[in-house]
């Protein structure tokens, strides 16, 4: 009896620890899984072309005297050519120049003075947020007006802020704000200069 209850327990001994090694085979054998990686980039590199509408505040200025003329409100729509470049580090650099229609006159439809069309050129710098892009912007700015029976272009400069979000690989929405100040030009006599605030909102297409 002690010889068969011997043999019996080296017989499950054995058996476990083949069972054991087995498992450690299998263990070891399997594969690691595998991590993934999340996409923290958005891929913003590329030209792309773009429309956009907004409103837009300010106010004409006699260079001469010391106050406001009159302040100006008005809407402007148009359309946009750019590119974006990524350096490194999550910066994203770009170029991008707008032409805008515009009607942008006298708030309290006293004076007979219009913006009629709006133009820039500026550089972006920006942050790769993944489906976001924030970024700040400058450039030169360029506005055509009339008043008193008289047109001029004027030339100025433009800094502002904004934000790009993702839609799909190649299209984004874009909301910008802009302050415009443009430089001096006569009208009747009158020296005059005018600043702007605007807030756009545009649509983009990467190709």
């Amino acid at each position: 009896m002690n010889r068969f209850a011997i043999a019996l327990l080296a017989g499950v001994a054995g058996v476990s620890l083949a069972s054991a090694a087995s498992a450690a085979d299998l263990i070891i054998s399997e594969p690691a899984p595998e991590v993934g990686v999340i996409q923290t980039t958005g891929n913003w590199d590329g030209v792309y072309i773009g429309g956009f509408a907004g409103w837009t505040g300010g106010d004409v200025d006699d260079v001469d005297g010391t106050d406001d003329i009159f302040d100006i409100n008005g809407w402007q729509i148009g359309a946009a050519l750019g590119a974006n470049f990524s350096v490194g580090n999550g910066l994203v650099l770009g170029v991008v120049g707008d032409l805008a229609w515009a009607d942008i006159g006298d708030a309290d439809d006293v004076e007979d003075f219009n913006v009629d069309w709006t133009g820039s050129l500026r550089g972006k710098l920006g942050f790769d947020g993944g489906a976001f892009l924030p970024y700040l912007t400058g450039g030169l700015a360029v506005a055509h007006a009339d008043w008193n029976g008289a047109d001029n272009t004027h030339l100025g400069w433009t800094v502002g802020a904004g934000v790009e979000f993702a839609v799909t690989e190649d299209v984004s929405l874009d909301l910008l704000y802009r302050y415009s100040a443009y430089d001096a030009q006569e009208y009747a006599a009158v020296n005059t200069e005018f600043q702007t605030h605007a807030v756009t909102v545009g649509v983009n297409w990467k190709f």
